[in-house]
Protein backbone atom coordinates (compact mmCIF):
# COMPACT_ATOMS: atom_id res chain seq x y z
CA UNK A 1 0.00 0.00 0.00
CA UNK A 2 1.34 3.45 -0.91
CA UNK A 3 1.98 6.10 1.77
CA UNK A 4 -0.83 8.14 0.25
CA UNK A 5 -3.23 5.23 0.60
CA UNK A 6 -2.19 4.79 4.20
CA UNK A 7 -3.01 8.40 4.94
CA UNK A 8 -6.67 8.60 5.87
CA UNK A 9 -8.60 11.72 6.63
CA UNK A 10 -11.20 12.29 9.29
CA UNK A 11 -13.02 15.60 9.65
CA UNK A 12 -14.38 16.53 13.04
CA UNK A 13 -16.66 19.49 13.63
CA UNK A 14 -16.28 21.19 16.98
CA UNK A 15 -17.62 24.31 18.63
CA UNK A 16 -17.23 27.02 16.03
CA UNK A 17 -14.22 25.48 14.32
CA UNK A 18 -13.32 22.71 11.93
CA UNK A 19 -10.57 20.34 12.95
CA UNK A 20 -9.10 17.76 10.60
CA UNK A 21 -7.10 14.75 11.72
CA UNK A 22 -4.67 13.14 9.28
CA UNK A 23 -3.04 9.88 10.31
CA UNK A 24 -2.67 6.23 9.37
CA UNK A 25 -6.04 5.38 10.89
CA UNK A 26 -9.17 7.23 11.86
CA UNK A 27 -10.57 7.94 15.30
CA UNK A 28 -13.21 5.25 14.80
CA UNK A 29 -10.69 2.50 14.06
CA UNK A 30 -8.10 3.49 16.66
CA UNK A 31 -7.64 0.99 19.47
CA UNK A 32 -7.20 1.80 23.14
CA UNK A 33 -4.88 -0.32 25.27
CA UNK A 34 -6.01 -1.57 28.66
CA UNK A 35 -4.77 0.02 31.86
CA UNK A 36 -1.44 -1.51 32.84
CA UNK A 37 -0.30 -1.76 29.24
CA UNK A 38 1.61 0.69 27.06
CA UNK A 39 -0.66 3.10 25.17
CA UNK A 40 -1.49 2.41 21.55
CA UNK A 41 0.67 4.89 19.62
CA UNK A 42 -0.46 6.84 16.57
CA UNK A 43 1.63 9.28 14.56
CA UNK A 44 1.95 11.48 12.62
CA UNK A 45 -1.31 13.25 13.41
CA UNK A 46 -2.02 16.69 11.96
CA UNK A 47 -4.66 18.66 13.87
CA UNK A 48 -5.99 21.38 11.61
CA UNK A 49 -8.01 24.44 12.59
CA UNK A 50 -9.73 26.49 9.92
CA UNK A 51 -10.72 29.30 12.25
CA UNK A 52 -14.07 30.63 13.47
CA UNK A 53 -16.08 33.86 13.50
CA UNK A 54 -13.39 35.82 15.35
CA UNK A 55 -10.30 34.33 13.72
CA UNK A 56 -9.04 33.66 10.19
CA UNK A 57 -5.64 33.14 8.60
CA UNK A 58 -6.03 35.28 5.48
CA UNK A 59 -2.69 34.85 3.73
CA UNK A 60 0.95 33.98 4.39
CA UNK A 61 4.32 34.04 2.71
CA UNK A 62 7.79 35.56 2.62
CA UNK A 63 8.20 35.19 6.37
CA UNK A 64 4.92 36.85 7.35
CA UNK A 65 1.28 35.99 8.03
CA UNK A 66 -1.86 38.10 7.60
CA UNK A 67 -4.62 37.29 10.10
CA UNK A 68 -7.95 38.61 11.29
CA UNK A 69 -8.67 38.66 15.01
CA UNK A 70 -12.20 39.93 15.53
CA UNK A 71 -12.49 43.37 13.95
CA UNK A 72 -8.76 43.82 13.24
CA UNK A 73 -6.43 42.50 10.59
CA UNK A 74 -2.75 42.26 11.45
CA UNK A 75 0.61 41.29 10.00
CA UNK A 76 3.12 39.38 12.10
CA UNK A 77 6.45 37.67 11.36
CA UNK A 78 6.15 33.93 10.69
CA UNK A 79 9.30 31.94 9.89
CA UNK A 80 7.19 28.93 8.81
CA UNK A 81 5.58 30.96 6.00
CA UNK A 82 8.26 30.33 3.38
CA UNK A 83 6.08 30.47 0.26
CA UNK A 84 4.78 33.48 -1.64
CA UNK A 85 1.99 35.84 -0.66
CA UNK A 86 -1.17 35.31 -2.71
CA UNK A 87 -3.35 38.28 -1.82
CA UNK A 88 -2.78 41.67 -3.40
CA UNK A 89 -0.23 43.99 -1.71
CA UNK A 90 -3.10 46.31 -0.76
CA UNK A 91 -4.53 43.61 1.55
CA UNK A 92 -1.27 43.52 3.49
CA UNK A 93 -0.64 47.26 3.39
CA UNK A 94 -4.17 47.95 4.66
CA UNK A 95 -3.77 45.87 7.83
CA UNK A 96 -4.84 47.57 11.06
CA UNK A 97 -1.66 46.54 12.88
CA UNK A 98 1.80 45.41 11.81
CA UNK A 99 4.35 43.89 14.16
CA UNK A 100 7.78 45.21 13.24
CA UNK A 101 11.29 45.30 14.64
CA UNK A 102 12.73 42.20 16.25
CA UNK A 103 11.67 39.14 14.26
CA UNK A 104 13.07 36.63 16.74
CA UNK A 105 10.37 34.44 18.30
CA UNK A 106 11.41 35.68 21.74
CA UNK A 107 12.10 39.29 20.72
CA UNK A 108 9.88 42.14 21.96
CA UNK A 109 9.61 44.07 18.70
CA UNK A 110 6.90 46.72 18.39
CA UNK A 111 3.46 47.30 16.88
CA UNK A 112 2.69 49.87 14.19
CA UNK A 113 -0.97 50.87 13.88
CA UNK A 114 -3.04 52.27 11.02
CA UNK A 115 -6.10 54.37 11.77
CA UNK A 116 -8.15 54.27 14.95
CA UNK A 117 -7.13 50.99 16.59
CA UNK A 118 -8.09 50.33 20.20
CA UNK A 119 -5.67 48.73 22.65
CA UNK A 120 -8.16 45.97 23.48
CA UNK A 121 -11.19 44.41 21.82
CA UNK A 122 -13.56 41.55 22.59
CA UNK A 123 -13.83 38.16 20.87
CA UNK A 124 -15.50 34.83 21.63
CA UNK A 125 -15.13 31.10 21.21
CA UNK A 126 -18.21 29.13 22.21
CA UNK A 127 -19.24 30.13 25.77
CA UNK A 128 -15.89 31.82 26.43
CA UNK A 129 -15.45 35.51 25.68
CA UNK A 130 -11.96 36.94 25.76
CA UNK A 131 -10.07 40.18 25.33
CA UNK A 132 -7.66 40.66 22.45
CA UNK A 133 -4.76 43.00 23.14
CA UNK A 134 -1.59 44.00 21.33
CA UNK A 135 1.19 42.63 23.52
CA UNK A 136 4.95 42.56 23.28
CA UNK A 137 6.56 39.51 21.69
CA UNK A 138 3.92 39.71 18.88
CA UNK A 139 1.16 38.11 20.99
CA UNK A 140 -2.53 39.10 21.04
CA UNK A 141 -3.82 36.98 23.94
CA UNK A 142 -4.90 33.80 22.16
CA UNK A 143 -3.28 30.98 20.16
CA UNK A 144 -5.98 29.96 17.64
CA UNK A 145 -4.39 26.63 16.72
CA UNK A 146 -5.24 25.48 20.25
CA UNK A 147 -8.90 25.30 19.19
CA UNK A 148 -8.22 21.71 18.14
CA UNK A 149 -7.34 20.88 21.74
CA UNK A 150 -10.19 22.96 23.21
CA UNK A 151 -12.78 20.98 21.25
CA UNK A 152 -11.15 17.66 22.11
CA UNK A 153 -11.02 18.46 25.83
CA UNK A 154 -14.64 19.62 25.76
CA UNK A 155 -15.65 16.28 24.25
CA UNK A 156 -13.68 14.37 26.89
CA UNK A 157 -15.17 16.40 29.74
CA UNK A 158 -18.74 15.98 28.49
CA UNK A 159 -18.25 12.22 27.98
CA UNK A 160 -16.81 11.76 31.48
CA UNK A 161 -19.53 13.90 33.05
CA UNK A 162 -22.19 11.90 31.23
CA UNK A 163 -20.71 8.62 32.46
CA UNK A 164 -20.30 9.82 36.07
CA UNK A 165 -22.46 12.93 36.61
CA UNK A 166 -21.84 13.01 40.37
CA UNK A 167 -18.05 13.09 39.97
CA UNK A 168 -16.78 16.41 38.53
CA UNK A 169 -13.68 16.00 36.39
CA UNK A 170 -10.62 17.64 37.99
CA UNK A 171 -8.51 19.37 35.34
CA UNK A 172 -5.08 20.98 35.82
CA UNK A 173 -4.05 23.66 33.30
CA UNK A 174 -0.36 24.53 33.61
CA UNK A 175 1.16 27.63 31.98
CA UNK A 176 -2.49 28.60 31.52
CA UNK A 177 -1.90 32.08 30.01
CA UNK A 178 -5.17 33.99 29.41
CA UNK A 179 -7.41 31.12 30.42
CA UNK A 180 -9.44 29.90 27.44
CA UNK A 181 -8.29 26.32 28.05
CA UNK A 182 -9.58 26.71 31.63
CA UNK A 183 -12.87 28.49 30.93
CA UNK A 184 -14.08 26.06 28.27
CA UNK A 185 -13.83 22.78 30.25
CA UNK A 186 -15.18 24.55 33.34
CA UNK A 187 -18.18 25.70 31.31
CA UNK A 188 -18.86 22.02 30.56
CA UNK A 189 -18.73 20.94 34.19
CA UNK A 190 -15.05 20.38 35.03
CA UNK A 191 -13.37 21.70 38.18
CA UNK A 192 -10.26 23.48 36.92
CA UNK A 193 -6.99 24.51 38.57
CA UNK A 194 -5.28 27.18 36.45
CA UNK A 195 -1.58 27.84 37.12
CA UNK A 196 0.60 30.57 35.61
CA UNK A 197 3.71 32.31 36.95
CA UNK A 198 2.64 35.69 35.56
CA UNK A 199 0.38 37.91 37.68
CA UNK A 200 -0.49 39.82 34.53
CA UNK A 201 -1.59 36.64 32.73
CA UNK A 202 -3.69 35.57 35.72
CA UNK A 203 -5.31 39.01 35.67
CA UNK A 204 -6.12 38.67 31.97
CA UNK A 205 -7.59 35.19 32.56
CA UNK A 206 -9.86 36.43 35.35
CA UNK A 207 -10.89 39.37 33.16
CA UNK A 208 -11.91 36.88 30.47
CA UNK A 209 -13.88 34.90 33.05
CA UNK A 210 -15.80 38.02 34.08
CA UNK A 211 -16.37 39.06 30.46
CA UNK A 212 -17.80 35.60 29.77
CA UNK A 213 -20.21 35.85 32.69
CA UNK A 214 -18.69 32.66 34.12
CA UNK A 215 -17.58 34.01 37.51
CA UNK A 216 -19.37 31.20 39.36
CA UNK A 217 -17.46 28.41 37.63
CA UNK A 218 -15.23 26.23 39.87
CA UNK A 219 -11.83 27.56 38.77
CA UNK A 220 -8.85 28.05 41.08
CA UNK A 221 -6.51 30.77 39.80
CA UNK A 222 -2.96 30.22 41.09
CA UNK A 223 0.01 32.51 40.40
CA UNK A 224 3.02 30.28 40.99
CA UNK A 225 5.93 28.60 39.29
CA UNK A 226 4.43 25.53 37.59
CA UNK A 227 7.23 23.15 38.58
CA UNK A 228 6.98 24.14 42.24
CA UNK A 229 3.21 23.78 42.22
CA UNK A 230 3.33 20.30 40.71
CA UNK A 231 6.04 19.15 43.13
CA UNK A 232 3.87 20.31 46.03
CA UNK A 233 0.84 18.48 44.64
CA UNK A 234 2.95 15.30 44.53
CA UNK A 235 3.82 15.71 48.21
CA UNK A 236 0.18 16.35 49.09
CA UNK A 237 -1.02 13.33 47.14
CA UNK A 238 -3.51 15.31 45.06
CA UNK A 239 -4.76 13.76 41.82
CA UNK A 240 -6.18 15.12 38.55
CA UNK A 241 -8.36 13.51 35.91
CA UNK A 242 -7.05 15.67 33.08
CA UNK A 243 -3.86 17.69 32.57
CA UNK A 244 -3.16 20.43 30.02
CA UNK A 245 0.51 21.37 29.69
CA UNK A 246 1.48 24.25 27.38
CA UNK A 247 4.99 25.30 28.45
CA UNK A 248 7.16 27.97 26.84
CA UNK A 249 10.59 27.12 25.50
CA UNK A 250 12.08 29.33 28.19
CA UNK A 251 10.59 31.29 31.08
CA UNK A 252 10.98 32.59 34.61
CA UNK A 253 8.81 32.10 37.68
CA UNK A 254 7.67 34.88 40.05
CA UNK A 255 10.69 34.30 42.30
CA UNK A 256 13.26 34.00 39.55
CA UNK A 257 12.78 30.28 38.94
CA UNK A 258 14.12 29.26 35.52
CA UNK A 259 12.20 27.08 33.08
CA UNK A 260 14.04 25.49 30.15
CA UNK A 261 11.92 23.00 28.23
CA UNK A 262 14.87 20.79 27.31
CA UNK A 263 16.08 20.33 30.88
CA UNK A 264 12.87 20.81 32.90
CA UNK A 265 10.23 18.96 30.88
CA UNK A 266 11.33 15.38 31.72
CA UNK A 267 11.14 16.03 35.47
CA UNK A 268 7.85 17.88 35.06
CA UNK A 269 6.29 14.93 33.23
CA UNK A 270 7.60 12.47 35.81
CA UNK A 271 5.89 14.49 38.55
CA UNK A 272 2.69 14.87 36.53
CA UNK A 273 2.55 11.10 36.15
CA UNK A 274 2.36 10.88 39.95
CA UNK A 275 -0.62 13.23 40.18
CA UNK A 276 -2.49 11.74 37.22
CA UNK A 277 -5.42 9.77 38.65
CA UNK A 278 -5.57 6.02 38.08
CA UNK A 279 -8.75 6.48 36.06
CA UNK A 280 -7.67 9.75 34.43
CA UNK A 281 -9.24 10.79 31.13
CA UNK A 282 -6.58 12.76 29.26
CA UNK A 283 -3.26 14.61 29.15
CA UNK A 284 -2.06 17.14 26.56
CA UNK A 285 1.43 18.52 25.90
CA UNK A 286 2.07 21.31 23.37
CA UNK A 287 5.50 22.70 22.48
CA UNK A 288 6.33 25.86 20.57
CA UNK A 289 9.49 27.18 18.91
CA UNK A 290 11.75 24.26 19.79
CA UNK A 291 14.30 22.68 17.48
CA UNK A 292 12.92 19.19 17.85
CA UNK A 293 10.63 16.80 16.03
CA UNK A 294 7.23 15.92 17.46
CA UNK A 295 8.76 12.47 17.97
CA UNK A 296 10.93 13.91 20.74
CA UNK A 297 7.94 14.80 22.89
CA UNK A 298 6.03 11.73 21.72
CA UNK A 299 8.71 9.38 23.04
CA UNK A 300 8.90 11.33 26.29
CA UNK A 301 5.13 11.06 26.75
CA UNK A 302 5.21 7.36 25.83
CA UNK A 303 7.83 6.78 28.50
CA UNK A 304 5.86 8.80 31.06
CA UNK A 305 2.58 6.97 30.37
CA UNK A 306 4.09 3.53 29.80
CA UNK A 307 1.48 1.65 31.88
CA UNK A 308 -1.56 3.91 31.46
CA UNK A 309 -3.03 2.13 28.46
CA UNK A 310 -5.30 4.19 26.22
CA UNK A 311 -4.17 5.98 23.08
CA UNK A 312 -1.20 8.32 22.58
CA UNK A 313 -1.19 10.43 19.42
CA UNK A 314 1.38 13.03 18.42
CA UNK A 315 2.11 15.39 15.57
CA UNK A 316 1.61 19.05 14.65
CA UNK A 317 -1.01 21.75 15.12
CA UNK A 318 -1.68 23.66 11.91
CA UNK A 319 -3.96 26.49 10.76
CA UNK A 320 -5.62 26.35 7.34
CA UNK A 321 -5.86 29.52 5.25
CA UNK A 322 -9.31 31.02 4.78
CA UNK A 323 -9.45 29.94 1.14
CA UNK A 324 -8.35 26.43 2.12
CA UNK A 325 -5.34 26.39 -0.18
CA UNK A 326 -2.48 26.11 2.31
CA UNK A 327 -1.79 25.20 5.93
CA UNK A 328 0.60 26.80 8.41
CA UNK A 329 2.40 24.65 10.98
CA UNK A 330 2.47 26.34 14.39
CA UNK A 331 3.53 23.85 17.05
CA UNK A 332 4.12 20.25 18.13
CA UNK A 333 1.82 18.24 20.35
CA UNK A 334 1.40 14.90 22.06
CA UNK A 335 -1.86 13.93 23.75
CA UNK A 336 -3.10 10.87 25.59
CA UNK A 337 -6.62 9.67 26.28
CA UNK A 338 -7.71 6.69 28.32
CA UNK A 339 -10.71 5.86 26.12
Amino acid sequence: MTPKALLETKIKKGTGTLTKILSQDTAETAEFAKHGQAPVQRWPVILQTEGWKDYRLLDMGEGQKLERYGRYTMVRPEPQAMGTKRLKPSAWEGADAIFTGDTDEEGPGRWKFSGNVQETWNMAYGPAKYVGRFMSFRHVGVFPEQAAHWDWVNQKVKAEQSAAPKKPLKVLNLFGYTGLASLLPAAHGAHVTHVDASKKAIGYARENQELSGLEDLPIRWICEDASKFVAREVRRGNKYDGIILDPPKYGRGPKGEVWDIYTCLPEMLANLRQILADDAAFMILTAYAIRSSFLSIHELMAETLATKGGLLESGELVIREENGARALSTSLFSRWSSR
